[in-house]
Order: C-alpha cells, then structure tokens, then sequence
C-alpha cells in the first residue's frame, strides 16, 4: 500500500477530516489531498507530526504492513496445500470401477452359491462416478435372480421337488 494510502486509512480510522488534519499541522486543506492521493509527500516534520496525531508509528507509515504481507504468505501456501490435497482426493474419486465391478458380477452369475454374497458387495461398491454404475446394478440384480433360480433348480432336483410320476394301471 502507497504512503498516500495508509496516510488516508490512518486518518479515517481516527475519524479526522483533511480540514481536522490540516489544521493541526497548520497547512492547507489541498496539501492533505495531495499526500493521501500520492501527488505530493509531507517533509519530515508533519511526517512525525503526523504520526503523534494519528497515533501511529512513522514505521508503519512509511513500510508495508509485514504482518499483512506474513498472513498473505500463510494463505498463499495454505492454499496451496489445499490445492494439492483435492487434487489427490479427485485421483481416486476418478478411479472408475465400473467395468471392473460389472465383471465381478458377470463372474458371479456362473458360480451360484457366489452370487449371494458378490452381488450386495458390488450395489454397495458401486458409485455414481462410475461410467456403468447403473448398469452395475442391473448386472447385480440380475446375478441374483439367476443366483436364485440356480440353488432353487439345484435344491429341487437333490429334493425331488417338482417330480412327477406316472402310474399305468394294468386291467
């Protein structure tokens, strides 16, 4: 910040007019104008003048304010490291799992006792960032159904359900 500036911001916190301000130091209203716009700059006498008015040191007139500067710093590299965390965050977020939970699905559809347990698995894996996430469920709900219909046919057989016999009757 220019000296004009923290000239400025000095006298508006005090809550001093350029007429206040110029008055104390005994000069013209226009000089006061002229420093706070930077078209002119006070000696070194109204300088510290200027300093017991506003209450303020001439080293933070005439400086930037480093403790300003220390938090930018601190911000900047806060951000930064902000940065580079979302980014990790976004490498796995953009892992896609879609086809690689369809085929777990597809591979439990031939192995049906397997099916049970690999389908629910995969619906609670599966994400909307995936390409195939809807497919993915589909595939799943289908691996069920045929998961079912394979132990139902397997315990039918072994339990003769669904068996019928035909009895001749000889006269």
């Amino acid at each position: 910040m220019a000296l004009g500036k923290r000239l400025k911001e000095s006298r508006v916190n005090k809550g001093f007019s350029q007429g206040d301000v110029a008055e104390y130091l005994q000069i013209s209203r226009q000089s006061i104008s002229k420093w706070e716009t930077g078209n002119g700059y006070p000696d070194l006498d109204n300088l510290v003048k200027l300093s017991v008015y506003y209450e303020v040191s001439i080293d933070d007139l005439l400086k930037e304010n480093q403790k300003l500067k220390n938090k930018i710093h601190e911000n900047e590299i806060k951000i930064e490291e902000n940065h580079q965390k979302l980014d990790f965050i976004r490498g796995f977020v953009e892992k896609d799992e879609g086809l690689l939970l369809l085929t777990i699905a597809f591979i439990g559809c031939l192995i049906p006792p397997l099916g049970f347990l690999v389908a629910p698995v995969m619906i609670k894996r599966n994400k909307k960032t995936n390409t195939l996430y809807k497919f993915v469920y589909f595939a799943c709900a289908c691996c069920l159904l045929i998961n079912l219909f394979a132990v139902y046919s397997i315990a039918g057989d072994y339990l003769g359900w669904g068996t019928t016999t035909v009895e001749y009757l000889v006269e």
